[in-house]
């Protein structure tokens, strides 16, 4: 197996990270999405925390803009009507979406605990749209069609920097 393809972490990365999320990043092993300016927008996480707590959710969304169009996305009830996409071809586009994270995630790390288990509902739910827009911005269109349409529908674009003046000196983490 290939590992997925990610940027190294530089610390200025960890240090934006850190701000995106208001606590200092952890377990972060690479950049899969950034803006057109450069900062981080999608982190790949551990699949096992350095305390070896199991952790499913390799694409982790970390830009504030887009996380707040995809929250508001959520909040007006979009998951329903993706849900209801999931019979047919989106369906089974979707279980390979899911697959497909599987491989990523086990091409990292194997950890029992999660085996089988992806993110974001995969493949039989939509349970969180946050999840499934990261593993499409890191993944690249045509992969997962729920996270696709999510973020076609949001008031974000990842061709539009939104970025605040992250500083290296705001938070620290081990990432």
């Amino acid at each position: 197996m290939t590992r997925p393809p990610f940027d190294a972490t530089t610390a200025e990365d960890i240090a934006t990270v850190s701000s995106q999320l208001g606590r200092p990043a952890r377990n972060v092993i690479g950049i899969a999405a950034r803006c057109v300016c450069g900062a981080p927008t999608v982190v790949s996480t551990k699949p096992r925390l350095d305390d070896g707590t199991p952790f499913p959710t390799l694409y982790y969304l970390s830009h504030p803009a887009a996380t707040a169009a995809v929250s508001t996305l959520e909040a007006n009830g979009v998951m329903v009507e993706l849900a209801a996409l999931l019979e047919g071809e989106v369906g089974a586009a979707y279980v390979a979406a899911h697959e497909s994270y599987l491989a990523d995630r086990e091409s990292i790390e194997h950890v029992p605990e999660i085996d089988g288990i992806s993110a974001g509902g995969m493949p039989t739910r939509v349970k969180c749209l946050h999840a499934l827009v990261a593993h499409s911005l890191a993944a690249g269109p045509g992969v997962n069609p729920i996270g696709d349409l999510a973020l076609e529908q949001c008031a974000w674009t990842p061709t539009v920097c939104e970025c605040a003046n992250y500083s290296e000196s705001e938070h620290t983490g081990d990432g």
